[in-house]
């Protein structure tokens, strides 16, 4: 064997060796990491044992009712952080189903829901425990992480009123069906009794849904421009938006309130120069703006200030211009529902009342 051959396979055994000993490295590395993930998973509310139900029918039905809705963690626990959509999932404003595997496991064990979650007419929301960061964080069907916990969630009410019991039972089965899949164990809560839980929550958030108006209505039976409102409008920093109405942002990009045509027309960018307008709205959609009885404030002022502008009127339903006692009498109506949703923990402009009242 020549000189180059015995160097040539020296060095071959040497690449073999260092891909081992790398291969042997990342194998403890990802060891060390996961098992520390792992080690305290049955901390958790969601994994003591004596809670767990069973994937078996008979189990399932049984421990429904034994399992109390107290075991479904709101606030972060042993350490753990929830990200912003995780933690509006609360018991009071959702279905949530636990499923614990046994392994750790990926968005793609989900694949039945992520055929079927547009079947439910509510929201659905999942959230999953990261195996090695130990945080709830939003999933998605293309999420590439590893969980050892998911929480699916079924959103009970928004404006199109309460989920149906039928619906309900929907979203029990489709969870069973995948901790089933995953040979797991499942949390399901009562159906019947989220189903009236839903019905009392639509009936609150129908009594406090209040949407105020103020129309601006020129003077002399004008009518006003495209242009002219636009421009008007953006002075003020209102900016026109899909929806074809004019909007005043908050300081977190959320709606204040709104300038819309009297009669629903939108508004577009290409077409203002030939839009010609009988009257305005403002609007303000009392349970999604933060400190609404302020925001009413605000309204008001820029509705004296659009008047003015626009050389009109301020004036109600029935074209009649507005007293100060009638806007003393709205102010009043806000700051009324403003503590309603307060004294229910559901506090106007926030997350949670955006969410519901969507």
């Amino acid at each position: 064997m020549s000189e180059l051959q015995i160097s040539l396979l020296g060095i071959g055994i040497a690449v073999v060796l260092t891909i081992y000993i790398y291969n042997w490295w990342q194998q403890h590395r990802y060891r060390r990491k996961f098992g520390t993930a792992f080690k305290h998973r049955h901390e958790d509310a969601l994994y003591r044992p004596a809670e767990e139900i069973q994937t078996d029918e008979l189990l399932v039905e049984k421990m429904e009712q034994a399992v109390p809705m107290s075991i479904l963690p709101n606030e972060p626990q042993h350490g753990h952080t929830v990200d912003a959509m995780c933690a509006l999932l609360d018991e009071k404003t959702d279905y949530i189903a636990v499923i614990s595997p046994k392994n750790p496991a990926g968005a793609d064990a989900l694949m039945l829901l992520w055929q079927q979650r547009f079947d439910f007419g509510k929201n659905v929301h999942v959230c999953g425990l990261n195996a090695v960061s130990g945080e709830w964080e939003k999933v998605i069907a293309d999420s590439p992480l590893a969980y050892t916990s998911f929480k699916l969630a079924l959103q009970l009410v928004n404006r199109s009123g309460a989920v149906s019991e039928a619906k309900l039972m929907d979203f029990r089965e489709l969870a069973r069906m995948i901790a089933t899949q995953l040979h797991t164990s499942v949390v399901l809560p009562d159906v019947a009794k989220t189903a009236a839980q839903a019905v009392e929550l639509d009936k609150f958030c129908a009594g406090v849904d209040q949407m105020i108006g103020l129309n601006i209505l020129p003077s002399d039976k004008q009518i006003l421009s495209g242009n002219d409102i636009a421009r008007v409008a953006e002075q003020y920093d209102l900016r026109l938006q899909a929806d074809g109405a004019f909007h005043l942002m908050d300081t977190h990009g959320q709606t204040l309130f709104s300038l819309c045509n009297e009669d629903n027309t939108p508004f577009q960018h290409h077409k203002l120069g030939e839009l010609h307008v009988d009257g305005l709205t403002l609007l303000l959609d009392v349970p999604r703006v933060e400190q609404p009885v302020l925001g009413f404030d605000q309204m008001v002022i820029l509705a004296r200030q659009l008047a003015s502008e626009l050389h009109a009127a301020i004036v109600d339903a029935n074209h009649v211009a507005l007293s100060e006692d009638s806007i003393t009498l709205i102010r009043e109506r806000i700051a009324a529902v403003e503590a309603e949703m307060r004294a229910s923990h559901i506090i106007a402009g926030s997350a949670q009342a955006r969410r519901l009242f969507s």
